[in-house]
């Protein structure tokens, strides 16, 4: 999902003000999704790969959002995590340019984003809520979920924390599961079981070079979602939420992008795999883990 909303900058807090560990929230927020785009060779090769269909819950879809708005885009997709893969053009505006990337951050219980969006005012940063549908092909917006943004303005990346709606549960054609219990609007839940028939199982890390005004937006929404967050040696922020690690590198704009995904696999596999995608590189073990490289974007 992407939630394609108007970008430039606007900072809120200093990347450099993480030092240690920050654990003084519950957590209520869990890595749900990031996406990246990449040159056209890359994203063709990927579209077109038929490893990648064999290594994951793989498809390339078109999606019409809010105001319908529409993006195409390849999918990854997990247990309970998952990726998407753009091409130069295929989101409208600025969102589609090179090195441009998003993340959402999702809830496993109604009602915690009002706690989060509480949170965040106590931090000093006024919440702005955003409700995402998405159109089936009937022309009748179906509420996807609601979201959060702390600035409606960045230079190439941008995240959100997200909670999806009853009624996308609700309808068949979202291929969701039934609740685990009262309140269950998480991330298992609303992926599919498919990935079963794949190596791939779940994202566990995501490495992302943003501008220094991008990475002090998203620190407020990270700090209410409880993640932990490290400042490592070398700088930039490592930010946990016991599953998946995202490493944020501060980079001018014009070397921003989605450098590196890691994933954890169904099974050990014996024998190391490599596949060259444009201007990318997906090892498969040996082992039950696999890494994913993209170059720098070129201006």
């Amino acid at each position: 999902m992407i939630l394609i909303f108007a970008v430039a900058l606007t900072g809120v807090t200093g990347a450099g003000a993480v030092a240690r560990a920050e654990t003084g929230h519950q957590r209520l927020l869990y890595f749900n999704h990031a996406y990246g785009v990449f040159d056209r060779e890359t994203a063709d090769a990927i579209e077109n790969s038929a490893y990648l269909r064999e290594f994951a819950n793989f498809t390339v879809r078109t999606t019409t959002g809010a105001d319908g708005q529409t993006w195409t885009g390849r999918y990854l997709m997990g247990r309970e995590t998952y990726v998407e893969l753009f091409g130069v053009g295929d989101l409208p505006g600025q969102d589609g340019t090179l090195g441009s990337g998003g993340l959402g951050v999702s809830t496993e219980r109604s009602g915690d984003l009002d706690t989060v969006s509480e949170r965040l005012t106590a931090l000093g940063t006024t919440p702005i809520p955003f409700l995402q549908t998405r159109d089936f092909g009937d022309g009748v917006p179906v509420p996807w979920f609601d979201a959060l943004l702390t600035t409606e303005t960045y230079d190439a990346f941008g995240a959100w924390a997200m909670e999806y709606r009853p009624e996308y549960f609700a309808d068949p054609r979202g291929n969701t599961e039934p609740a685990s219990g009262p309140g269950d609007v998480g991330r298992e839940r609303y992926l599919s079981d498919d990935y079963a028939g794949h190596l791939m199982r779940d994202v566990t890390g995501v490495r992302l070079a943003v501008t220094e005004g991008d990475l002090a937006d998203t620190l407020p929404l990270l700090r209410a979602g409880g993640f932990d967050l490290r400042s490592p040696e070398g700088g930039g922020v490592v930010a946990k939420d016991g599953m998946t690690t995202l490493r944020f590198d501060v980079v001018p704009r014009e070397e921003a992008g989605l450098r590196h995904l890691s994933f954890s696999l169904n099974h050990s596999v014996t024998e190391r795999h490599v596949e060259q995608l444009g201007n990318s590189t997906l090892v498969v073990g040996p082992g039950a883990g696999a890494e994913w490289s993209f170059d720098a974007a070129q201006p």
